[in-house]
């Protein structure tokens, strides 16, 4: 008899938690709800709306309260070490919520899962969580839930490498009009700081034709929007047949008929190539905004936190994009702190941003993450040091950022409006550079694109008049 694809292993996994929800939803005479935290970056947020589509899937309907959901489940990041804290702090919470309600499925997944330290943890202190599994085993998920459910014991996946990605899942959109699509997995470059490569492992690309394929349904279904998601995109393509560059392949992307806005992210600069720059001024579909981490703005640093470029190669190729797209919008991520950072080195930061005068910044102060390299380098910044030049970081960022954004005012720019304001009567949208734009409207305004003027700048959003 012949075994059953990976494939339909999932579905069949699906077809019988729905016979377990539907059975257990009569019995409480309501439906089951889920809630599902996420932590960390896009790409966490993706892989939470495949965890969403398989629980809606099963039959489980959403809840923003945790405290009233059947399942809870945490997607975590360990990128730096007052995430993990974070969620052990809220799972101190979720003890209790299990104590009341003892039926509770309590779930733990992402990047800290791939850490061996963490799940020793996990199982010894945290006996009440059901189910744990790593980035690894996300498409995985729908026979692993079954197990909790059927067998009513502890589930623990935890798999240091996969092949198979998670692709054909279903999903659930945060967005109707946007959304983001895994174009790799991984990453090969071992920065000394990062815990990346070991949680999320090396990289994988999906094929063209799949990534292709999945903006044409997202259009069919009134996406507007879509950000290619990587860490790393600008490798895209190594180690698939049907090898295409990332530039070609986002030539390809802004073809596909309903998508009016494409976005990636991330770009690591050592492989930013004139292609791409290329790419991205002659398709007005691409917007005009680069995230391009520096983390440093001193060579010496940076070689030791292996980035593989320099200060100089760094503010040529700003110069080369800006010379390119003028109205390009750069934002960058920048530690503090690194270890045998020197006043001079952090210096060279300061003057660094001051030159290229972001519209934004990710500012992080050094976290230690065991198992990097950067853990056991001697020379570790005292807190009082880091804390005082993360101030002084934070002051210049600012300080090019308001200069960096006041830019349009007065101007008029196309704005996606994405939701409503907390303050009402207040619509909140985004221009092409990511800048965020508040202005009057409706909820019927949401996934339009509509010309807003830029009346007034406030930093780093602007308040806006549709014209």
């Amino acid at each position: 008899m012949k075994e059953p694809s990976y494939k339909e292993r999932q579905e069949e996994a699906i077809s019988r938690a729905r016979e377990i929800i539907a059975k257990l939803s009569a019995e409480k005479g309501r439906p089951l709800y889920a809630n599902i935290t996420t932590f960390g970056c896009q790409m966490n947020a993706r892989d939470s709306e495949k965890l969403r589509g398989i629980l809606r899937e099963v039959g489980y309907v959403d809840t923003e309260n945790e405290d009233a959901a059947d399942i809870v489940i945490y997607n975590t990041c360990t990128v730096r070490e007052n995430a993990d804290m974070h969620v052990y702090g809220r799972l101190g919470h979720m003890n209790g919520v299990k104590k009341k309600n003892p039926d509770l499925i309590m779930g733990l997944c992402g990047c800290m899962m791939q850490e061996p330290h963490v799940v020793e943890k996990i199982r010894k202190s945290y006996p009440f969580v059901n189910l744990v599994f790593g980035t690894h085993n996300l498409a995985d998920f729908p026979e692993l839930l079954l197990r909790v459910l059927s067998d009513k014991k502890r589930v623990i996946a935890i798999e240091e490498k996969t092949t198979t990605l998670p692709e054909d899942m279903p999903v659930k959109r945060k967005y109707s009009f946007k959304s983001g699509v895994n174009i790799m997995y991984g990453c090969n470059n071992f920065c000394t700081y990062c815990i990346v490569p070991y949680v999320r492992g090396r990289e994988m690309s999906r094929r063209a034709g799949d990534i292709i394929s999945e903006c044409e349904r997202l259009a069919a279904d009134g996406v507007v929007e879509v950000m290619l998601l990587g860490q790393n995109v600008n490798s895209y393509g190594k180690g698939i047949d049907d090898f295409i560059s990332f530039p070609d392949l986002l030539r390809r992307v802004c073809q596909v008929e309903g998508i009016e806005r494409v976005r990636f992210m991330t770009s690591h600069p050592k492989d930013l190539s004139d292609d791409l720059i290329e790419a991205i001024a002659e398709n007005p579909k691409v917007m005009r905004h680069l995230h391009l981490p520096v983390q440093s703005g001193s060579t010496e640093v940076l070689r030791r936190m292996n980035r593989h470029y320099d200060r100089d190669q760094y503010l040529a190729l700003v110069r080369k994009i800006r010379e390119r797209i003028p109205v390009i919008s750069l934002t960058t991520d920048i530690i503090v702190g690194f270890p045998g950072e020197t006043d001079e080195q952090f210096e060279d930061t300061l003057s660094l941003v001051r030159e290229v005068g972001y519209d934004s910044a990710f500012t992080f102060i050094y976290s230690k993450r065991t198992g990097t390299p950067a853990a056991k380098y001697p020379d570790q910044v005292p807190d009082d040091v880091a804390h005082a030049r993360f101030d002084r970081l934070l002051a210049a960022v600012k300080e090019g950022a308001d200069k960096a954004c006041a830019r349009f005012e007065g101007q008029v720019m196309d704005v996606l409006v994405e939701e409503e304001n907390k303050q009402p009567g207040l619509m909140t949208g985004r221009i092409s550079q990511n800048i965020v734009v508040h202005l009057p409207g409706n909820k019927s305004m949401i996934g339009k694109i509509l010309p807003v003027r830029m009346k007034e700048c406030k930093g780093f959003y602007y308040m806006g008049e549709p014209v």
